[in-house]
């Protein structure tokens, strides 16, 4: 099956997909008390598409390990499918978000999560997230990403996402 894929953390695989930068912000609801952590929380806003994050901090490496004992962060871009990726016309083709969380996440697309394969669990797992069964040119999608560190009880180490994919395959043979 033919494949290509963009690394969204880097300037030229962003700007292939609309220029966008990553936007990160501590907190389970950023900005909010106790960083957004209370009981019986129904959801959290920063999984939704229109949600404005416009305040929160760049992010040019979502590498960069952000932790400090049990710690929460959303890291969110929007990304616009081109016409083509390096000559080669996107239209048609299934469009995956590639990820690996230290040390677990969620992923959310428009605002929806696929309850199968959206949240990742366990220490370092490597996850694919469809994003179109179809890709369309100038389809925008938002990607949130709530990544927090573990063990829960326990946590070490820092959040990050160890990389960041869009990727590419063709749906026919």
């Amino acid at each position: 099956m033919p494949r290509f894929a963009v690394d969204l953390n880097t300037p030229a695989g962003r700007d292939a997909v609309g220029g966008q930068p990553w936007r990160v912000a501590p907190g389970l609801v950023p900005g909010e008390p106790n960083e957004g952590l209370s009981a019986r929380l129904l959801a959290a806003a920063p999984r939704l598409a229109d949600y404005d994050d416009g305040a929160w901090d760049v992010c040019d490496n979502v590498r960069q390990s952000l932790s400090e004992g049990f710690t929460f962060a959303w890291y969110r871009i929007a990304v616009t499918l081109p016409e083509a990726i390096d000559g080669v016309n996107v239209g048609g083709y299934r469009v995956w978000f590639e990820t690996n969380f230290d040390n677990y996440g969620e992923v959310w697309v428009n605002g929806e999560i696929d309850r199968a394969y959206g949240s990742i669990v366990g220490l370092n797992t490597p996850h694919r997230v469809e994003i179109a069964e179809t890709g369309e040119p100038g389809t925008q999608y938002v990607i949130a990403c709530l990544c927090l560190n573990g063990p829960l009880a326990a946590p070490r180490g820092g959040i990050f996402l160890r990389y960041a994919t869009l990727a590419f395959e063709a749906t026919d043979d």
